[in-house]
């Protein structure tokens, strides 16, 4: 995780969208134990309530759970949870969007394709 945060949204926000990143890639995997609220704090100087905030959503969410007096894990399915989230939310928010920001800079499906393609692969 990097400790740059932009004023766009609440830290704890752009914290828990982090961790989520985190579990995508398969940093965080199932059952793992995440850092300790002090540790995160500590480590990117934020007050630990901003970092109870961010846990306790991912808490609502079912992606983690706590377990007295040992910290919070990730729970089992939160990896395939979160594509389909990330899925819907891709295609019904960000999809959308590209679509918009496409046709208002007149990009033809050629010129995009062959975009894509060189970003694929300098990738």
């Amino acid at each position: 995780m990097t400790t740059s945060w932009n004023d766009d949204q609440p830290i704890y926000r752009q914290l828990r969208e982090r961790i989520v990143g985190l579990m995508l890639t398969g940093t965080f995997r199932e059952g793992d134990a995440l850092p300790s609220v002090r540790q995160v704090a500590s480590d990117y100087q934020i007050n630990h309530l901003t970092v109870s905030k961010a846990y306790q959503e991912l808490v609502d969410m079912q992606l983690v759970e706590a377990r007295r007096g040992m910290g919070m894990y990730v729970t089992v399915g939160a990896q395939e949870k979160l594509h389909g989230i990330e899925k819907e939310k891709f295609l019904t928010i960000e999809l959308p969007a590209l679509l918009t920001r496409i046709k208002h800079l007149g990009l033809s499906v050629d010129e995009l394709c062959i975009a894509i393609k060189n970003t694929n692969e300098e990738q």
